[in-house]
């Protein structure tokens, strides 16, 4: 049996460095949706951010998979979770500096999901869950660090980069490197590896 060519919908530099250094054959195509227009109409239905994560992940996958019904697309997702409302990319400076006070001095959960399409259909779901606890950092440190960062923040969950500066937001995390960064890698790794993709 042929295994079906790989791609995966995202423009992300992060987790196409992180497959390409797992030694995966892929392509890339970004997903072309309105991401935060569909998380709006989710969240005034009431959608719990789980369920966000997991449905903006599939519509990436099933956008890129509509062209390309023969390979295997990954459309993968973040949303941040602190206690029920859900956080994603911010859409300026002034909206993440609302975020990072929302989740100043708290806990809260990043959700990392990722969709595989193939022929129509989703084959294979999982979401990393990870637990982030920032500290009480100052308002002035924090639209320094906004405006240092905004280049890079601005596509992110949380408007933070963990493997950059954003680490400085947290005093304390728990959970799966990969996930935070993006490709929950080892459980995808395990599905590949039963498909046929890499070698066991």
């Amino acid at each position: 049996m042929t295994t079906p060519h790989l791609i995966l919908a995202s423009s992300s530099e992060t987790r196409q460095r992180l497959l390409s250094a797992a030694g995966i054959n892929f392509s890339h195509t970004p997903a072309r949706i309105d991401e935060i227009a569909f998380r709006t109409s989710l969240e005034a239905e009431g959608a719990k951010p789980r369920d966000i994560a997991a449905m903006l992940a599939e519509m990436k996958a099933r956008k890129v998979a509509e062209k390309n019904f023969d390979a295997l697309v990954l459309g993968c997702d973040q949303i941040i979770d602190l206690k029920g409302k859900s956080f994603g990319k911010p859409e300026s400076r002034k909206d993440a500096i609302a975020q990072l006070l929302h989740l100043r001095g708290q806990t809260h959960q990043l959700l990392s999901a990722i969709v595989a399409y193939h022929e129509g259909a989703a084959v294979w779901r999982h979401i990393g869950v990870a637990q982030l606890t920032m500290h009480a950092f100052s308002d002035a440190w924090l639209g320094a660090y906004v405006d240092r960062n905004w280049d890079s923040i601005r596509h992110s969950a949380g408007c933070y980069l963990l493997e950059q500066e954003g680490v400085r937001l947290f005093s304390k995390v728990e959970g799966d490197y990969f996930t935070i960064l993006g490709l929950p890698l080892l459980p995808l790794l395990g599905y590949l590896r039963q498909r046929g993709f890499i070698e066991s």
